[in-house]
């Protein structure tokens, strides 16, 4: 008993340095250390609390609305091949049922919905991302790879003892990496950051990465540390800082340094996440979108983050979503690269 309660100290540490707020931390006050500081202890003691309810009582779910179901066609022309580098998938719950430790319940989110919105958007290949709501139950997202494999890939998630077996299987169905979610209850199946480094050298055969979801802000020494793994790495949410914070956040300076060594991408993906407006466009992320564009455009891919979980501000139209990409890339060709050929190394399409 002494070492799993030694385990889950450990990995509620690790998100503690990354995450000293939580999730629902306030935008702006994630920029400021003292401000910060003084909410730490009820901010942690309420997470604790939190996360001893949310395994019992599905009413201290975040709220979690549905996609706009009409998306409509982006005001630019998509290139051929173009990638969403990033969606979810869910449900239905009698089938894949979510994770007693999940920190939202969502609702369905299809296959067939999915194929909608790329129709609509001119999106030609996915990427699924392992969700933190299935933790490492990766059936729903492998099924799907075995129906559509030719044009999706996935990222899943396992755990530390996961087989090399297993690893090979979900390698040949289209998996090319995995998840480590620093920021949601129910994505951090590691108790250390030696341990995910160890799995970091079983997964370099297969040229796979590993994603973060992390405030890469936070703790500038981790992520150089993250970065030196034996594979590369890929951040979520153009590297989840608040764009309140501003791209000369000391921070953020030396995450785009690790974008330009070149074993650091980033995803541009749920710009909503880390705004201070309600409505699109999201002016207030096009300095941070600028900032990483100029660091290094070939480690970036364009995600839609579909069906946008957990989304506080009125939901938007993936059509508007994605005519940000024009504005924070406005030159054809760069916006090619990180549709189509960044995607397709990163990928293995």
């Amino acid at each position: 008993m002494a070492g799993l309660d030694a385990r889950k100290s450990d990995a509620s540490d690790l998100r503690s340095r990354l995450n000293p707020c939580g999730s629902r931390e306030h935008p702006t006050s994630a920029c400021h250390p003292r401000l910060r500081a003084k909410k730490g202890v009820d901010a942690r003691h309420e997470a604790r609390h939190d996360e001893v309810k949310s395994e019992f009582d599905p009413m201290t779910d975040l709220p979690c609305p549905p996609p706009d179901p009409n998306p409509r066609p982006p005001r630019f022309a998509m290139p051929p091949g173009a990638v969403d580098a990033h969606a979810h998938l869910f449900g239905p719950a009698s089938k894949y049922p979510y994770s007693p430790a999940r920190g939202y319940t969502p609702p369905d989110a299809t296959v067939e919905a999915y194929e909608h919105l790329h129709r609509t958007l001119g999106v030609a290949r996915g990427v699924l991302t392992q969700p933190s709501v299935y933790g490492t139950d990766n059936r729903l997202i492998l099924e799907v790879l075995r129906a559509h494999g030719r044009r999706l890939r996935a990222i899943v998630a396992v755990e530390a003892d996961v087989t090399d077996r297993a690893l090979e299987d979900m390698n040949a169905l289209g998996a090319r990496g995995i998840r480590v979610n620093l920021v949601d209850k129910g994505g951090m199946p590691y108790a250390s950051l030696d341990e995910l480094e160890r799995l970091a050298h079983r997964i370099q055969p297969l040229r796979w990465h590993v994603e973060l979801l992390v405030h890469v802000h936070d703790d500038p020494a981790l992520m150089r540390r993250l970065g030196r793994m034996a594979v590369p790495i890929s951040v979520g949410h153009l590297g989840y800082m608040p764009a309140a914070c501003g791209p000369d956040h000391p921070g953020f300076r030396e995450f785009l340094a690790l974008m330009r060594d070149g074993r650091c991408w980033v995803k541009l993906s749920g710009s909503y996440r880390i705004i201070g407006l309600k409505q699109t466009p999201y002016t207030d992320v096009v300095p941070l979108a600028h900032a990483l564009i100029a660091a290094n455009p070939d480690r970036l891919v364009w995600g839609s983050d579909w069906p946008h979980p957990i989304l506080k501000i009125p939901m938007p139209n993936d059509g508007a979503l994605l005519d940000q990409l024009a504005e924070w890339a406005p030159d054809a060709d760069i916006r090619r690269r990180i549709l189509v050929d960044n995607p397709a190394m990163l990928y293995g399409f």
